[in-house]
């Protein structure tokens, strides 16, 4: 669907036809929204190229959706690649969708295959609060970019809720699912990390270069969210690393439940020792029936059964050991 806003000297639409577009765009003093969600490129291309004029480059670049975070300089315009995220706590997935971005000295193009929250709160936003109608093009960009980053920060704090329950579970009960999450989390923060930094550049690149579409004045508020998309980048490292020490952590308790298991079972093995080794010794064939008087000594074996020295033996070794400190 075709969504668009305009825009000029106080007059406000929503419902611009595609015809309307180029007497629009003709107008110094307004301001053109236009958001293409979810329709086909064989609607979209030849609007891009003919009522706007992109470069068939850069259109062939916005319908493809598979770029990450870039900036393009085409002179009477940007073009402008950008990621939204969302992180799906059932799986540990983190899912990115491309938001395609044409700016313009009076107009602003987006494109974009999935709806996408960050778009829809500034669109809402555009058409409840009068103040929107007084902003630029590139003032519209910088409300865009920054809602993005805001769910930038909701999808870290999520990460990080979710990276704190792992780190429980690991102490509770380690299982094979909890080993599956700290992967699927360390995938997440590589996804996010390969976001994070291109978008770092093209912000970086905003705040400080020359373009003829972005006043000079407002350079300031694209090196706002550098500075956010910074401190985030150092975020997204430092949870890439509780994600390497909660594997480490599985690893260790692992390992410390196998000790107590083969040492639980070491207990049992010599506590059953003296009694295997009496079991065996006397029932072995070795005294004749007739010269031998062990033989004939038919109080040997009560004795041996009896619960004294089935008991007292292993007792014994057990205390030895306590005392030896291997408990």
């Amino acid at each position: 669907m075709i969504h668009s806003l305009y825009f000029s000297k106080g007059q406000f639409r929503t419902d611009l036809e595609v015809e309307e577009f180029p007497k629009a765009l003709q107008d110094p003093q307004g301001l053109l929204w236009v958001d293409f969600e979810e329709t086909p490129s064989e609607t979209d291309e030849p609007i891009l190229r003919k009522v706007f004029g992109f470069h068939p480059l850069a259109v062939d670049d916005a319908l493809q959706e598979t770029h990450v975070p870039k900036l393009d300089d085409w002179g009477k315009y940007l073009y402008i690649v950008l990621q939204a995220l969302n992180f799906i706590r059932d799986d540990c997935n983190l899912d990115s969708l491309e938001l395609d971005v044409f700016l313009g000295k009076n107009y602003l193009v987006t494109h974009h295959d999935l709806p996408i929250r960050a778009v829809s709160r500034v669109w809402e936003s555009c058409q409840r609060d009068e103040r929107y109608q007084k902003m630029d093009a590139d003032n519209f960009l910088y409300k865009l970019i920054d809602e993005l980053v805001v769910d930038y920060m909701t999808t870290v704090e999520d990460m990080d809720e979710e990276i704190e329950w792992v780190e429980d579970q690991i102490f509770a009960k380690p299982s094979p699912e909890i080993v599956q999450r700290l992967f699927a989390l360390k995938r997440a923060t590589l996804h996010l990390r390969r976001a994070l930094s291109p978008l770092r550049e093209v912000l970086n690149k905003l705040a400080r270069d020359n373009f003829a579409v972005v006043d000079a004045k407002d350079r300031i508020y694209f090196r706002d969210i550098y500075d956010h998309l910074v401190r985030l980048h150092d975020i997204s490292e430092s949870l890439r690393d509780l994600v390497g020490g909660a594997l480490d952590t599985y690893l260790s308790v692992i390992n410390n439940r196998m000790n107590d298991i083969m040492k639980t079972l070491t207990v049992i093995t010599t506590l059953f020792m003296p009694i295997s080794f009496i079991a065996g010794f006397f029932g072995m064939n070795f005294f004749q029936p007739v010269s031998a008087p062990l033989a004939n000594w038919t109080r040997i074996f009560p004795f041996i059964i009896s619960s004294m020295i089935m008991i007292l033996l292993p007792a014994g070794m057990l205390i030895w050991i306590r005392r030896r400190g291997w408990m």
